[in-house]
């Protein structure tokens, strides 16, 4: 059994088919071929499928497709659409991307983070980042590169 579902991803909107039991994370990479977001853990504890619902950070692995209808989805492409998010300059000027795996759930949750306050603390931007894990750089240069995009958006 299906339902039709309306969302609106990265500004466009998208009808589907889904089952009740789809995953977002599965209608947005493989039916919508938004590959950002990956799959982890699949338990919702490594922020690796992380995407905005209403600019706020949700884990897309454990998020029924069914229950966001209507609902606004930002995906890193979607981040980018209009050119590099100052997030994403950012992570690269401070070396914050090795493999690049937690990098778009991270950038998403720091942009989260930053709407709602601009100049945050270190400790802020750690619990703004909490559930985002990071196997290979560290946080160090994650945290670095949030404070420089916070120093950029500014202004």
């Amino acid at each position: 059994m299906t339902t039709t579902i309306t969302l609106t991803v990265n500004g466009r909107e998208q009808r589907l088919e889904v089952k009740a039991s789809e995953l977002l994370l599965n209608v947005l990479r493989d039916r919508l071929h938004l590959t950002g977001a990956k799959y982890g853990c699949g338990l919702g504890e490594c922020g690796a499928c992380t995407v905005l619902l209403d600019d706020r950070p949700i884990l897309s692995c454990q998020t029924l497709a069914v229950s966001v209808s209507g609902r606004r989805i930002t995906t890193i492409e979607g981040l980018s659409a209009h050119g590099e998010h100052p997030l994403q300059q950012a992570f690269l000027e401070e070396g914050a991307v090795q493999c690049g795996y937690c990098t778009p759930g991270m950038i998403l949750a720091a942009k989260a983070l930053l709407d709602r306050n601009p100049d945050p603390s270190t400790e802020d931007i750690r619990h703004g980042l909490r559930g985002n894990f990071c196997r290979c750089t560290g946080y160090v240069s994650i945290i670095r590169a949030v404070k420089n995009a916070a120093r950029r958006l500014r202004g």
